[in-house]
């Protein structure tokens, strides 16, 4: 079985998480697709990042939501990239891999979904090249409102039974449990139902040895370049 190779944040190991230079040093590593977190900002526009807040990552500080784009545009990430907007990621892989759009912040599964049909309806995007995961329940169920067709991920860190039940329910096509609550069991279990397995965040490895022993579809990690 080929084992989907998934860049989280892009190459977070070796380059500032969720930048295009983060997601380039992915591409080169050879990844199926990359995972990138989304919140919206102010203005309505949506940013590429993981936290809540700028303060992290950035040389900014506060909440991603309360600020505009063009001040989120002057903000460095590790004192030297960009944080980019989602069709800029998206503009940016076109053609070389696929996406997994996690939503991270609250109210993203409207311009997602707007995004995606755009995508899809504009510029040589599939549905196949899209899934999009999210702890957030409230926005999955939105997503699915919005659009039957896009392929939906349960993300868990708390219970793989739970996840399954709940993409029951949204139609999903795949489950994305962290690496603590993985067994051998419950990916049997997700497989049965239905699902694939993509787990995170995967870095050493014996375990991601593991994983392919357990038989996971997909593997999430900082370090793409050791799925290979």
């Amino acid at each position: 079985m080929n084992l989907l190779k998934i860049g989280h944040r892009g190459a977070e190991g070796h380059l500032a998480e969720n930048t295009l230079e983060s997601i380039q040093k992915a591409l080169n590593f050879g990844v199926d697709a990359i995972e990138i977190d989304v919140h919206r900002c102010e203005t309505g526009e949506l940013v590429v990042i993981h936290d809540f807040t700028l303060d992290r990552t950035t040389n900014g500080s506060g909440e991603v939501a309360k600020k505009s784009l063009t001040e989120i545009k002057v903000l460095k990430v590790e004192d030297e990239f960009e944080i980019p907007l989602l069709t800029e990621v998206l503009d940016f892989i076109q053609g070389k891999c696929t996406i997994n759009i996690e939503l991270k912040g609250l109210n993203t599964a409207t311009s997602t979904a707007g995004i995606i049909k755009k995508y899809i309806a504009e510029k040589n995007w599939t549905y196949k090249d899209f899934i999009v995961s999210s702890f957030q329940k409230n926005e999955l169920f939105q997503m699915r409102k919005l659009d039957e067709k896009v392929a939906l991920g349960i993300l868990s860190k708390a219970s793989v039974t739970e996840a399954i039940e709940l993409g029951k329910l949204l139609k999903a096509s795949a489950i994305h449990p962290s690496l603590g609550i993985i067994t051998r069991d419950n990916v049997k279990a997700s497989h049965e139902a239905g699902f694939n397995v993509n787990v995170w965040t995967v870095n050493e490895p014996e375990d991601i040895q593991r994983m392919r022993e357990f038989g996971v579809d997909g593997i999430i990690s900082d370090f793409p370049d050791r799925l290979l």
